[in-house]
């Protein structure tokens, strides 16, 4: 935990600062900073400090020798007068906070995924901060109401929101320098992709998998370690990586007793065909009866991403064996091109090279503008015209379940009218928009690497391991790699509408044909189709949307119309609002409690 503020009206001179880590304390006038954590080091010089939490690794010689040499006090003041060229020299998961309390100022920054990094409030001349939203000492601490929509949105409150008024969080790779007069936000990193027409495919994959050889070796010291497995590619490959190092390792599945859920049969293979040990464990409703309140109390806000319990229930095990490392297989899809979602916009892309007066003069008008466009043979053709019609990321808006159900129809008057309904897509938007790339692909998977990742998948993993007492590793993440995807050629992601081309064939000789083969589905829950059999899951549902229609939030009838009817009709679709719903009352009555 990180703690503190800063006030520039009250911030005095003192000739020395000392850190104390025992205490975990840094007190001076109108400075004050409280850490905890064996992550964390806290070092001073002068009148300078510097706070380095995580693990962040210096690709620097230079700078790594002066490290070496003198300890991270010795870059503090190159820190303060260039921190993004200090930055730029860092990888791995990090973050950083400095302040030079002579010259009032202070500064700290996120890693490229927001791994670790900082939330903040500045208010008047006042800038507190904390490593977790529900930690920063702001003097005023209320509910946002557009952050609860947001939620609702996204299934998560992307930075730079938060859930708590005036509350902000840095995003991925970005720094914040803050004096007496102003504050400044800016990225010292943002991903950009080189874009090569074609490329050497033999070189570029023993590259490639040497590059996951070592991300998986770097974090290994000869102890045993767990490795979360679900039978997919990712997960399937770090294990492999981690079976052939030689390191002492055992691999947690989770598996559910429900049709087109379970991956059990691919884990098991995986783990088999690299001869590590394997722990399988099939979640039950009542599982989720017993851990759903404290896993979503323990996060800093509202979180929905509904495989954070199977992956709590993996962590948890692995914890219970003695383990103190997990290592994760995210970042794959995301960085190689395995969502089933890029091909789909490729084929919508198709449209944009039909010939604009083809287009213009019969193709809309006939599918858009007659009673031909209603006809069965013609309706599919209609939608995909009117979706093709929407550039991204408007287009993908259109799926959103808040959407499709209406949200005159979910929520009550007053507080539609006190939000903008429309700040979620001018988010995404403007994510779009700094995409450094022209392929579609690539603008997918830069725009993924923030909603998906920071904002959902990492913390979903992140969450749940520290709340089982793990530290969480994520080799296919590793700078090296991040540096080697962006350097391929688009077509070796997706291939016409071949998913992850590249990984897979690079990768053929290496995992079982099966794994190459399949499907992806990784950790999802079946918790529609349990809702509707389960009594005491079912019960707890409803009850954690209560707090929603009394605060004012949601409509009563529209949740009694979502367990009635929707839910029963389509529990795989509607489940998933269930789900975002209950997680989120659940945070608020722990919220209300604490």
């Amino acid at each position: 935990m990180i703690r503190g503020y800063i006030d520039f009206d009250t911030l005095g001179r003192t000739q020395s600062l000392n850190a104390s880590q025992e205490h975990g304390k840094l007190v001076a006038p109108g400075f004050e900073l409280e850490q905890t954590g064996s992550d964390n080091l806290l070092v001073t010089k002068g009148q300078q400090m510097l706070l380095v939490a995580g693990h962040p690794r210096v690709r620097d010689a230079a700078m790594a020798a002066r490290i070496k040499e003198h300890g991270w006090e010795d870059i503090i003041a190159q820190l303060l007068a260039s921190p993004d060229e200090v930055l730029g020299r860092l990888t791995g998961r990090f973050a950083l906070l400095w302040a030079d309390l002579a010259q009032g100022n202070i500064g700290f920054a996120s890693d490229k995924f927001n791994t670790c990094g900082f939330c903040y409030a500045r208010e008047g001349n006042r800038l507190s901060f904390g490593d977790r939203a529900n930690a920063v000492p702001a003097m005023r601490r209320e509910i946002d109401r557009q952050a609860v929509f947001d939620y609702l949105y996204f299934h998560a409150i992307p930075a730079p929101g938060t859930i708590f008024v005036n509350v902000q969080r840095l995003e991925p790779g970005a720094r914040l320098l803050a004096d007496r007069d102003q504050m400044h936000i800016a990225h010292w990193w943002q991903p950009r992709f080189e874009e090569p027409a074609s490329g050497d495919f033999e070189p570029l994959s023993r590259s490639f998998k040497s590059l996951i050889e070592t991300a998986v070796r770097r974090d290994l010291d000869g102890s045993p370690v767990g490795a979360f497995l679900s039978g997919g590619t990712d997960s399937s490959t770090v294990v492999g990586m981690l079976g052939r190092s030689g390191n002492p390792v055992t691999a947690y599945s989770i598996g559910f007793e429900a049709e087109g859920y379970d991956e059990m049969e691919f884990a098991k293979l995986a783990a088999k065909h690299f001869g590590v040990e394997h722990r399988p464990y099939y979640i039950t409703p009542q599982d989720l009866v017993a851990h759903i309140p404290s896993v979503a109390a323990s996060y800093d806000q509202p979180f929905g991403n509904s495989s954070v319990l199977p992956a709590y229930l993996c962590a948890k095990l692995a914890r219970d064996e003695g383990m103190h490392k997990m290592f994760a297989g995210d970042g794959g899809d995301e960085l190689f091109g395995g969502n089933t979602r890029y091909a789909k916009q490729r084929l919508f892309g198709y449209y944009d090279k039909v010939p604009g007066l083809m287009k213009r003069s019969l193709l809309e008008p006939i599918l858009m503008q007659t009673p031909m466009g209603k006809l069965p043979l013609m309706r599919k053709a209609a939608s995909y015209v009117e979706q093709a019609r929407t550039p991204l990321p408007d287009r993908t808006a259109q799926y959103n379940l808040l959407y499709r159900l209406g949200i005159e129809n979910i929520f009550q008057p007053g507080f539609l009218a006190a939000i903008d309904t429309n700040a979620p897509l001018a988010l995404q938007r403007r994510v779009w928009a700094d995409v450094a790339a022209n392929a579609l692909v690539n603008k997918q998977l830069g725009f993924d690497w923030r909603f998906t990742l920071a904002d959902s998948d990492l913390p979903k993993v992140i969450g749940s391991t520290r709340l089982a007492g793990l530290d969480v590793k994520f080799p296919l993440l590793d700078d090296d790699l991040v540096d080697f995807s962006l350097g391929l050629p688009p077509e070796y992601k997706l291939k016409g509408l071949t998913l992850r081309w590249f990984f897979k064939e690079a990768l053929r000789d290496f995992l079982p044909p099966e794994i190459i083969s399949k499907k992806k589905q990784g950790f999802g829950l079946p918790f529609g189709q349990w809702a509707l059999k389960h009594r005491p899951l079912e019960e707890l549902a409803r009850a954690s949307a209560v707090p929603l229609v009394e605060q004012g939030i949601l409509r009563q009838d529209f949740v009694d119309a979502l367990f009635k009817t929707h839910l029963p009709a389509f529990p795989g679709y509607y489940g998933e609002m269930v789900w975002i719903m209950m997680m989120m009352g659940q945070w608020l009555e722990h919220h209300a409690k604490s």
